[in-house]
């Protein structure tokens, strides 16, 4: 019962429509009906603005590392990253946001602090250099969560420090997560194919 019980506050926790509340409590906008329509960071980044960005990314990492942190605040022991995904869901599909968040990334990314900060660091430079040579935010999430889903597996052997061991759970849902990018962003891809996709005003890809 319990473990149902805090599957479905995890769920709940990512339900949190950060960019949607930010946008109506404090810009009187909906993001949902400005730019790209998405309710996550990178739209949130283009039509609110830097700081209310940093905010809806700090509270979407929350999200999702709350939500994995549950099972060890209550003493449950089942693997957290089964609480993370929950909290992922809940950001991609929320229920206070009639189903329609974000790209799952963010959250994503705060399962993955709270399961181990030092592989936490380590997508986290995987995806900051990737930003910096492509200057696509877009382009940025699927190649990295490509280069971090084979690191679940390549690092146990190779840098044990940062993954001490294989967890086919981590993978598996690395895996999963990669392939919901890819279909997350099908129009990003497009528009990249097309060369009109937006970029970020720094990087080597900002000066082609």
């Amino acid at each position: 019962m319990k473990f149902f019980v805090l599957l479905i506050i995890a769920y709940l926790l990512g339900s949190i429509p950060s960019g949607v509340w930010v946008g109506k409590l404090f810009f009187k906008k909906d993001l949902r009906q400005f730019g790209s329509g998405n309710t996550g960071t990178t739209n949130t980044f283009r039509v609110l603005g830097k700081k209310a960005g940093i905010a809806v990314l700090l509270m979407d990492i929350l999200k999702g590392t709350l939500a994995t942190c549950l099972p060890l605040l209550f003493s449950l022991h089942v693997n957290p990253l089964v609480f993370g995904v929950a909290a992922v869901l809940g950001h991609t599909f929320p229920v206070f946001a009639n189903f329609k968040g974000g790209k799952a990334v963010a959250t994503s990314a705060g399962m993955l602090l709270a399961y181990n900060p030092a592989f936490f660091v380590y997508s986290a430079l995987i995806f900051i250099i990737m930003l910096y040579i492509t200057s696509m935010v877009s382009l940025t999430s699927m190649i990295s969560a490509v280069l971090i889903t084979l690191s679940t597996v390549i690092l146990p052997f190779a840098i044990p420090a940062i993954l001490p061991r294989f967890d086919w759970l981590l993978t598996l849902i690395a895996l999963a997560l990669t392939i919901f990018i890819f279909i997350r962003h099908k129009e990003n891809i497009q528009r990249i194919k097309d060369g009109t996709e937006s970029r970020v005003p720094f990087g080597l890809g900002s000066k082609k």
